[in-house]
Order: C-alpha cells, then sequence, then structure tokens
C-alpha cells in the first residue's frame, strides 16, 4: 500500500496494490502492523455500511468531547466526493478542508483522524461507503457542520438543486459556531 499525507496533518489517503485479471481483483483493504507503522495506533472498534443514491449529502459530521471518532473510510461501488474540514486548533490547518474522490475503481481509502468533521456526496448513480470507527457512535455528542457554509467554500461539484440532505444535515451549524477540538 501507498500512504500518501494530504495538506491535513494526520489526514491520509491509502492506495492499494490491486492485482487484476481476467478473473477480477485482489486487494489488501486494511494490515494492522503496515498501518500502524504508517500512520499510528488506532483501536478500531466497529465497521458501518451506507447505500446512497446519486446527489446524496452526508455530513458533515463529528462527536465532540471524549466521544471524538478516527475513521478509515472507502466506497466499495460507485463514487463519491470526500471531504474533512479541521477542527483542531492547534493545528496549522486549522478551518481548512481537503476533498478526495473516492471510488469503488480507485480503491483509495481515506484516513480522518480525530478532531476533524467528515462528510461525502455520492457522484455516480449509487455508492456503498464502508468506513472503520474507532469509539461508539455517541448521538448526544453529535455535531453537524453546514455543507454550505461559506466560511467553508466547499466545491461539492454538482448543483445545489441536486443534492438530497436529511432534515439534520439541512439545519447543521456554521463553522464558527462549532466545537472545537485542541
Amino acid at each position: 500500500m501507498n500512504y500518501i499525507q494530504t495538506e491535513i496533518p494526520g489526514a491520509w489517503i491509502i492506495q492499494p496494490e490491486v492485482y487484476a485479471d481476467e478473473r477480477g481483483y485482489f486487494f489488501e483493504s486494511f494490515r494492522k502492523e503496515e498501518f500502524e507503522a504508517n500512520i499510528g495506533k488506532v483501536g478500531f472498534i466497529q465497521e458501518n455500511e451506507s447505500k446512497s443514491g446519486y446527489g446524496t449529502l452526508r455530513g458533515l459530521h463529528y462527536q465532540s468531547g471524549a466521544y471524538s471518532q478516527a475513521k478509515l473510510v472507502r466506497v466499495i461501488e460507485g463514487t463519491v466526493w470526500d471531504v474533512i474540514v479541521d477542527l483542531r486548533r492547534s493545528s496549522p490547518t486549522f478551518g481548512k478542508h481537503i476533498c478526495v474522490e473516492l471510488s469503488g475503481e480507485n480503491k483509495r481509502q481515506l484516513f480522518v483522524p480525530r478532531g476533524m468533521a467528515h462528510g461525502f456526496l455520492v457522484t455516480s448513480e449509487h455508492a456503498i461507503f464502508a468506513y472503520k470507527v474507532d469509539n461508539v457512535y455517541a448521538p448526544h455528542s453529535e455535531k453537524t457542520l453546514l455543507y454550505s457554509d461559506k466560511k467553508l467554500a466547499i466545491d461539492w461539484q454538482i448543483k445545489e438543486s441536486q443534492l438530497i440532505l436529511s432534515k439534520k444535515d439541512k439545519e447543521g451549524i456554521l463553522f464558527d459556531e462549532a466545537d472545537y477540538f485542541e
């Protein structure tokens, strides 16, 4: 696997080595020892999967305090525009975001460290999205940044009229109102 440091400290793109032939393909999606040697020790405790249609935007979500989560995200089928926002005051990239295209074809993964808001937009007909987390889901500590906050200026790649959003995501808070991490 190739580990690529992004502009946001602690956030990594992981590009696996894919072995393909006439039968299909094979690749290692996670190997603990290699992951820890490149990124560090992370104790993943749960893996989740979702399926969404074109234009579905999920995010920008994060959990505050003791329930903060690190995530390792990937797309099994389809394509998403994956976005993280740095909420760590001590970070040189505080308030900045990165966008990465993840797809079933490119097999890229994104490691999202604690202290980030995370979201994704489905840009294919549908997408199956999977992610590992290192902490339990705690609804009382979950927060949602407003995907369209002008201060963040995220280019979501499609027209606003094409977005499919949950009530929670439509009513997200502005970056200036967020709970930050140290």
